[in-house]
């Protein structure tokens, strides 16, 4: 298998963290869409990152439908979701609030760095500002309320893993949005995160 993407995009680094973590093999191959737009049309026309090529050759797009198709390669041994329904609700809940975050992110940057000045529009800006502090502050509250070193046990699961990845994506890229006096309970899970060595093996570009 190959997967296809930058890491400083967090929906890229959260499939290659998580393939890992359930130990299936894949090749990286590191592509932009906006710096290499053409080479990466070669391999899929629609340019979408992350991009995974299966082992049969099915090209497959999106990070989540990439996870679903993984966790049914890994087995459930190898589960990346809680196995009670109230958990995995509330997993559910955690990953999409932190998905929110990376989406709203992105909107902002697309909007300060490759729309013109003079065609931003700056009540949009402020409402996306207001959805994304909206997401991390519902998801430290969800944090806070976790018992063990992780929110669902002794290990990490896909709620810790895209966590930690929407906080450093955030962090690093809307400079002064976002830090450990703002989200202490998510900045500590983070850092935990980061520790692991899936996370090691894909780190976030400096």
């Amino acid at each position: 298998m190959k997967l296809i993407g930058m890491l400083d995009s967090p929906y890229v680094r959260r499939v290659a963290v998580s393939l890992t973590m359930q130990g299936i093999p894949f090749a990286h191959q590191r592509l932009s869409v906006l710096s290499e737009f053409d080479a990466f049309a070669a391999v899929n026309p629609v340019v979408k990152a992350p991009t995974l090529i299966t082992g049969d050759g099915v090209m497959l797009m999106d990070s989540t439908l990439i996870l679903e198709y993984a966790a049914r390669l890994a087995g459930p041994e190898h589960s990346l979701v809680p196995n009670d329904l109230p958990s995995l609700a509330r997993a559910q809940r955690i990953t999409g609030l932190a998905l929110a975050a990376c989406e709203k992110t992105v909107q902002i940057v697309y909007e300060r760095n490759l729309r013109p000045p003079e065609k931003q529009h700056e009540p949009w800006l402020d409402r996306v500002h207001g959805q994304l502090a909206a997401a991390y502050r519902l998801l430290e509250e969800e944090i806070r309320e976790a018992a063990g070193p992780w929110l669902f046990g002794n290990r990490p699961l896909q709620a810790d893993i895209t966590s930690a990845v929407a906080f450093r994506f955030t962090r690093d890229i809307l400079s002064g949005t976002l830090d450990a006096k703002t989200c202490p309970a998510l900045a500590a899970l983070w850092e935990r995160a980061e520790g692991l060595e899936a996370f090691k093996a894909f780190p976030y570009p400096s």
